[in-house]
């Protein structure tokens, strides 16, 4: 296992490598946007199943949402995160750097102060679970390196626990109105 400290972690997501770190719900493989085909291939993922764009504060996102879902948007993550919410909105001009295939793109911002730390000093990184797509993620750096071994991981390890259930993810419909795409760890009244 190839744990690295933050220093090298910001040098080598800027060389266009991807990083594992921990998140609240479950651990992540995150890169600058610009270099997201990385993460497709270490994942062996489809490339038409979107990537997570996650962030450290709110104002990272606010160039990115569609001026239609701005308020609602504003709305929701003002009252679930930091936390295992994924908010999906309709992108602005500016997003299609991140979207190239789809009119969508999810945000979030994770309640884990070392996935905060990290993206506070990268900007937003194009994320997803940590492990190879189709099996099942594991919640450990230990089990993570067995997995995606090529891939170094942000210490200090062990991390702290995270939860082990992915986040809620919810979409934008119209003017106040949110459909669920993925049950998760979060409830939302708004939308029950």
């Amino acid at each position: 296992m190839s744990v690295i400290d933050h220093k090298l972690a910001l040098k080598k997501l800027n060389n266009g490598l991807p990083i594992i770190f921990q998140t609240d719900t479950l651990p992540a493989i995150g890169c600058l946007p610009k270099f997201s085909e990385i993460i497709y291939k270490i994942k062996k993922r489809d490339i038409n199943k979107p990537l997570i764009l996650m962030g450290a504060e709110n104002y990272q996102f606010k160039e990115f949402v569609h001026k239609s879902a701005l308020f609602d948007y504003k709305y929701m993550a003002s009252r679930y995160w930091p936390g295992p919410l994924t908010i999906v909105v309709p992108i602005s001009e500016k997003s299609k750097l991140f979207s190239a295939n789809n009119l969508t793109l999810g945000l979030r911002i994770p309640n884990s102060k070392m996935a905060k730390f990290l993206i506070s000093e990268s900007g937003p990184l194009l994320t997803s679970s940590a492990n190879i797509s189709g099996f099942a993620p594991a919640t450990s750096a230990k089990d993570i390196a067995l997995e995606l071994p090529d891939v170094d991981i942000l210490g200090p390890v062990p991390w702290e626990k995270c939860s082990g259930k992915a986040s809620t993810i919810i979409s934008w419909v119209n003017n106040g109105n949110w459909k669920i795409i993925r049950k998760g760890q979060l409830l939302i009244p708004e939308i029950m």
